[in-house]
């Protein structure tokens, strides 16, 4: 049964697009970007294409898991997360399925421009990362109902999205792209973890296999921590080890934020606390990752 809810059609739409992920996606640019800058390799058309891309894949996987989630049946009205336009009945299934083929069309021809500058290996970082969107969710075997959501985080939001900002302004492969990428990576998992620790009783009920649902909470509040840790340490790594100047230890400076939400979920919590621990776990990623580039560019 859904909500009798009514907003107007465009406020649905944002809704939709859970504007509040959109740092996640953002991330990864500016990093990939700043690293591509001390690299003496900055390109502003390339840039500014790569984070329009992110974007819409970012606001196309949260529209294609409300619209894929609705119809496995795995929102319901006991959810306590924000609600979600497919169930609530604020756009309709078909009108949500058209615009999620019209998020990932025009991604896919801002893609022509990327592949048109950096060759087939961005072809193949922009159509891994508009199937991976999809089949978090849909297809027959999703991976955010099997346990594989927080890996597939990790790897196209972390790793491949600080990649391929960077490759495709560079021209050529930095395995520091790679190095860089792993406190973006966690960071992103860690704002899913937070999603899916919320979520883990409801999600349990109509059978949704997250990880935080297969480990248990203790297990996933360690999980939350260990990638924080390693969020903090990968800087510290990369200046010690001589890949980076010291400038880079800047995004220690977001370290209150990550202790505040550690504490958070150690404590008796109810679902609006979390939903705000997990806008929370967003903005330090937003603040880590420009403290980090602004660390990149000087160094």
């Amino acid at each position: 049964m859904t909500q009798a809810i009514s907003i107007p059609r465009w406020r649905a739409w944002i809704l939709g697009a859970r504007p509040k992920t959109l740092p996640a996606a953002v991330a990864p640019v500016f990093v990939g970007t700043a690293l591509a800058y001390a690299h003496d390799r900055f390109s502003f058309w390339p840039a500014l294409a790569a984070l329009i891309a992110a974007l819409l894949i970012q606001v196309g996987a949260n529209l294609a898991n409300d619209y894929f989630d609705h119809a496995h049946g795995l929102d319901t009205n006991e959810r306590i997360g924000p609600m979600r336009v497919a169930q609530s009945g604020l756009i309709p299934m078909n009108q949500l399925k058209a615009g999620i083929i019209l998020v990932f069309a025009i991604t896919a021809a801002i893609g022509v421009y990327l592949i048109l500058v950096g060759g087939w290996l961005i072809l193949a970082i922009g159509a891994t990362s508009l199937i991976a969107a999809v089949a978090y969710s849909g297809g027959p075997y999703p991976l955010s109902s099997n346990g594989l959501g927080d890996l597939f985080a990790f790897i196209f939001f972390g790793l491949v999205a600080v990649f391929g900002t960077y490759y495709v302004q560079a021209l050529h492969y930095s395995p520091l792209a790679l190095y860089v990428a792993i406190p973006i990576g966690a960071l992103t998992t860690a704002i899913l973890i937070v999603n899916n620790y919320r979520d883990m009783e409801t999600d349990a009920r109509v059978g949704k296999r997250t990880l935080a649902v297969m480990i248990g909470p203790a297990a996933t509040r360690l999980e939350f921590i260990g990638l924080l840790a390693l969020t903090y340490s990968a800087p510290l790594v990369l200046w010690l080890a001589g890949q980076l100047s010291a400038w880079v230890m800047f995004s220690w400076l977001s370290l209150p934020l990550a202790i505040k939400l550690v504490r958070t979920l150690y404590r008796p919590v109810s679902g609006p606390i979390l939903n705000q621990a997990l806008a929370g776990t967003a903005r330090l990623d937003l603040v880590f990752s420009l403290l980090f580039t602004i660390g990149l560019v000087l160094s």
